[in-house]
């Protein structure tokens, strides 16, 4: 393990599974900052636009494959090697097996695209999201960032921000008012987490 003070240093590993846009937020946000870096961005899927992030930042990557994941030591060691300090989910679709949770107890956080608890669970990810809450005849929606237990979209809930629909909104235009909430907010919530455990 490299030598580093982890109480002024904080590294993410930001665990993505697809084009990588929330992942490209946070890696913005962080860039050149004096305390918090982005160590690794961890991927499921070979070919997913966040690996192609990667490269262009210089970020080093781990392809997870499921067998391991779920079933072995969830590439604890790995992370551990390269002194991961925190796990930020942008776009993340498998589940987090317990091994990593106890791993990194209360330093896994995740953003869902509604306001939990409604429109939680299994499966509820991207536009399943969004077409269960116009099909409800919601007139609000929102973002929720929250830490990740053992349970999907269940951790404690550490910030929601809400926008309104309207009667014309689908799954497409309710998916752009959210994507702007979760550029607003997730980095920099990341950050107000990440200072408030090293402060405790």
């Amino acid at each position: 393990m490299s030598e580093r003070n982890s109480s002024t240093n904080t590294a993410i590993a930001i665990f993505a599974s697809g084009a990588g846009s929330n992942a490209q937020k946070i890696i913005d946000h962080f860039r050149g900052h004096p305390t918090i870096k982005i160590g690794l961005i961890v991927c499921n899927k070979e070919g997913a636009g966040v690996l192609s992030i990667a490269k262009k930042e210089h970020i080093e990557t781990l392809l997870v494959e499921k067998e391991r994941f779920f079933r072995g030591d969830a590439f604890v060691p790995e992370l551990k090697d390269r002194d991961i300090d925190f796990i930020v989910l942008a776009g993340f679709l498998w589940k987090i097996p317990v091994k990593l949770i106890q791993a990194y107890p209360n330093k896994i956080i995740n953003i869902h695209p509604a306001l939990l608890p409604k429109y939680g669970g299994k499966g509820m990810y991207g536009n399943f999201v969004h077409e269960a809450v116009i099909a409800a005849q919601e007139t609000e929606s929102g973002i929720t960032i929250h830490y990740v237990d053992e349970l999907y979209d269940h951790g404690g809930v550490i910030f929601q921000a809400n926008c309104s629909l309207d009667k014309s909104d689908t799954a497409e235009s309710l998916a752009k008012k959210i994507h702007a909430l979760e550029y607003q907010h997730y980095p920099r919530v990341v950050e107000e987490v990440i200072k408030l455990r090293n402060r405790s």
